[in-house]
């Protein structure tokens, strides 16, 4: 019986069926296919992923591999991924900017561990292949140095602000600029300026993410942001009393206003389980799913409320990385992935 000839027309066209979950096309169509080679009865796919930290990645080369493997002929199938970030198309005056998009995380008010998840979040992107960049905009409270471990960052070349690099990720913050315990007394303009420069003065390099964390509340330097910076996506930070997701709910309302688009919502610190395995819900619970069905956003999920994120912190080691396998550490590299699902399909609509 004479064997099928395997053909790279062939592996293409079955590779038509093959959906990407999240943007809902084919990846053919997509562009994602980037080679195929034949060796025998050997298929090898080179995949291009929208984004190194794809929730879903696992599930499509299954899909290649089941389907090109029902073609007559094929006795293997192997898939490499590799990945590049789509940029925003929302450049504003920074055409100049090689930061392809910046996320914005915020909360309505202080306390909710907004920092603790721009850090993470960060760290998190990193970690699975993104070139990611940290802004602390939080002129209130910038404890992201203390957070990613930084002390100061480093002097100044060819009249460029040179980000401090922790963890992976390269680092800004207000709190480099100012002495210990001095507090910031900023409005208006001298926010503007300060915002813009940790933008365009800063040599960030080549960022396929830059995480700000904003203050708490919705004033001056969010506006400053909102109007100035191509911001391709908010995240909002709540917790799951009714007087955290009131607050949260203005942040939201900010976002909408200024037509910035809306990842989702994340509920921190959501239940401590207890040795015998019970949640104790110290704040209640529930509070930010139905904050996002409210609004029609996504729920990204929850965070329990578990020690060692604040002793990590403080030992300024993200939890995603001092403890990947906890299930904090777990669900916060969970909601990074959906975060950086989300911006692949507002990009590539």
């Amino acid at each position: 019986m004479q064997k099928t000839l395997v053909t790279n027309e062939l592996v293409i066209d079955k590779l038509k069926t093959v959906m990407d979950p999240e943007l809902h096309k084919d990846l053919v169509s997509l562009g994602m296919i980037k080679s195929v080679t034949i060796d025998g009865t050997k298929v090898n796919v080179t995949v291009e992923l929208t984004t190194p930290a794809c929730p879903l990645k696992n599930k499509i080369q299954s899909d290649i591999v089941n389907t090109v493997s029902s073609i007559a002929g094929v006795d293997e199938v192997v898939v490499e991924m590799t990945a590049r970030v789509p940029p925003s198309s929302n450049k504003s005056d920074f055409e100049e900017l090689k930061i392809k998009n910046i996320i914005a995380v915020s909360s309505g008010k202080g306390g909710v561990g907004k920092s603790t998840l721009s850090a993470n979040i960060a760290v998190s992107l990193s970690m699975a292949g993104a070139n990611v960049g940290l802004m602390d905009a939080d002129i209130y409270g910038p404890n992201i140095p203390t957070m990613m471990g930084i002390a100061q960052m480093p002097p100044p070349q060819d009249g460029k602000l040179i980000p401090a690099e922790s963890h992976g990720v390269k680092v800004i913050s207000i709190g480099f600029l100012v002495k210990d315990g001095q507090p910031l007394i900023w409005r208006g303009p001298l926010l503007h300026g300060t915002i813009k420069q940790f933008i365009v003065d800063v040599d960030w390099g080549e960022l396929d993410y830059l995480v700000v964390d904003l203050p708490p509340g919705t004033g001056d330097v969010q506006l400053s942001l909102s109007q100035h910076i191509p911001i391709t996506c908010g995240v909002v930070i709540t917790m799951p009393q009714k007087v955290s997701i009131d607050d949260a709910s203005r942040g939201i309302e900010m976002f909408q206003k200024l037509n910035i688009p809306i990842a989702g919502i994340i509920e921190n610190m959501s239940g401590l389980e207890l040795e015998d395995g019970q949640i104790f819900d110290v704040f209640g619970s529930g509070g930010g799913e139905q904050m996002a069905k409210q609004y029609g956003l996504e729920f990204l999920g929850r965070i329990p409320l578990d020690p060692a994120i604040r002793i990590n912190g403080d030992a300024g080691i993200p939890i995603v990385s001092s403890a990947k396998d906890s299930k904090a550490a777990k669900k916060m590299t969970e909601i990074s992935g959906k975060i950086a699902a989300y911006i692949s399909q507002i990009n590539l609509k």
